[in-house]
This record gives structure tokens, C-alpha cells and sequence, in this order.
């Protein structure tokens, strides 16, 4: 059985960290006392669900998660600063903090170390979320205990409309552009106008003009979607916009 640790204080553990070309010491005291904090954590970097889904979105509504009071938002999870460092740039979430506990050291304090030897991964974190206020766990969703990697309510939305209730979702938007195209300039910078943000998907790096034919019908870009709608190049977008 999961440790749901709401009313305790969180466990007192230094972090091991690598900041540019040195080792920088971490503790829980510094990362929680006299904050508002929202810890996510994970079985692994640069695994799929971690990846595709948990980390994104909290990097996503990080500026909604800080309108509503909160101060940090931290990733943690069983690896080392080096494997965590290379994930968050590669995921480009400069909006999280991500904690390497390499020697599970704060995950078994939390009651969330499991083996995952059958993956050949070892000790892990068992997912989960949590609110932390002043080093003290105000709430936690901890995934059910079941077979595979069960992924239900430790998720970004979950916690943001725990903390408040009337909190509504804006729908996400994703712009496929190329490197030095004048018309997806305009159409980022129409968005940016609005406050809206937004995913770019860049041709040549995260995709093809095989992908944005696939999609769309067509090769061009800029090619927006919002909320799951295609809105179409830069004109179509102003248009979307200004109704």
C-alpha cells in the first residue's frame, strides 16, 4: 500500500545537481520552506508517458499554475543530474524544475519507491502528484496501484483544478513553421498579440513537410490548430483571431 503522506512534512534530503560545469548541492529546505509547490514525479526520464504527456503539460500551464499562487513546480524521479538535465532540454521545459534523486532517497521518504526490476529499471517512483505548501504535503494523487504505468490523476489538469475549482482550460494550439519564414512570423507573432501560446512544430527538426501534407493537404506553413481545429496558414489565422 502507497504512503498517502497529506498533513506530514515532506522527508529532509539533499539533491545532488550539475548547474553548467558543477555540482550544486540541493536541499528540501531551500526548494519548499516558505513556497507553494506542486511536485509531479515519474519512473524514468525520457520514458513515453513521461514524456509525451505528464512533463509537457505541466510545462504547458506553468504560467496558469503560478496565476493560481503556486511558486514551483517540480519534476522528481529515480535518475541521475545528468539524465534529467538532458531531458529537460530535449522536452524544452524551461518552465520546470526537475530534481534528480539518483539514490531514491526522497521518493522512499515519500513511501513511493517501487521495484521495477522486471523493466530492468531498478527502484523507481511510483507516480504521483502532489501540493506542497511551507514543506508541509497539502494534497496528493497517487496513480492506483495496478499492473503497467497507470496514468489517471496525477496529471497537470487534475492538480490545477484541485487548487481551484473554477479554473477553465484554454485549448492548446500547435503552429507548424520552417526556419526563417516570413509568414509564420507573422502568425506566431499574432498569436503572442493575444496572449495565446502556443506548440511549435518546426519542419526539419520535429517534422516533415510529409508530416504537414499528411495533416493538412498541403506543404506550406505556417499551419495552425487550435483545440483539435485546423484554422489553416497565417490569413486564416487573423481571421480565426479577429472573430
Amino acid at each position: 500500500m502507497l504512503a498517502n503522506n497529506e498533513g506530514k512534512k515532506i522527508p529532509s534530503v539533499v539533491f545532488h545537481t550539475r548547474v553548467g560545469d558543477a555540482w550544486k548541492d540541493v536541499s528540501t529546505d531551500e526548494l519548499f520552506n516558505g513556497k507553494t509547490v506542486v511536485v509531479f514525479s515519474l519512473p524514468g526520464a525520457f520514458t513515453p508517458t513521461c514524456s509525451s504527456t505528464h512533463l509537457p503539460r505541466y510545462n504547458e500551464l506553468a504560467a496558469e499554475f503560478k496565476q493560481n499562487g503556486v511558486d514551483d513546480i517540480l519534476c522528481v524521479s529515480v535518475n541521475d543530474t545528468f539524465v534529467m538535465n538532458a531531458w529537460k532540454a530535449d522536452q524544452e521545459a524551461e518552465n520546470i524544475t526537475v530534481i534528480p534523486d539518483g539514490n531514491g532517497e526522497f521518493t522512499q521518504g515519500m513511501g513511493m519507491l517501487v521495484s521495477k526490476n522486471g523493466l530492468g529499471f531498478g527502484d523507481r517512483s511510483w507516480r504521483y502528484s502532489m501540493l506542497v505548501k511551507n514543506g508541509v504535503v497539502e494534497k496528493m494523487f497517487i496513480e492506483p496501484e495496478k499492473d503497467g504505468d497507470p496514468f489517471e490523476v496525477s496529471d497537470a489538469d487534475t492538480m490545477l483544478k484541485h487548487i481551484n475549482p473554477s479554473w477553465q482550460d484554454n485549448p492548446s494550439v500547435a503552429v507548424f513553421s520552417k526556419p526563417g519564414c516570413p509568414f509564420c512570423a507573422k502568425a506566431k507573432q499574432a498569436l503572442q498579440d493575444k496572449g495565446i501560446k502556443y506548440e511549435e512544430i518546426v519542419l526539419g527538426k520535429d517534422a516533415t513537410t510529409v508530416s504537414v501534407r499528411a495533416i493538412t493537404g498541403k506543404t506550406s506553413v505556417p499551419q495552425v490548430f487550435i483545440g483539435g481545429r485546423y484554422i489553416g496558414g497565417s490569413e486564416e489565422l487573423d481571421q480565426y483571431l479577429a472573430s
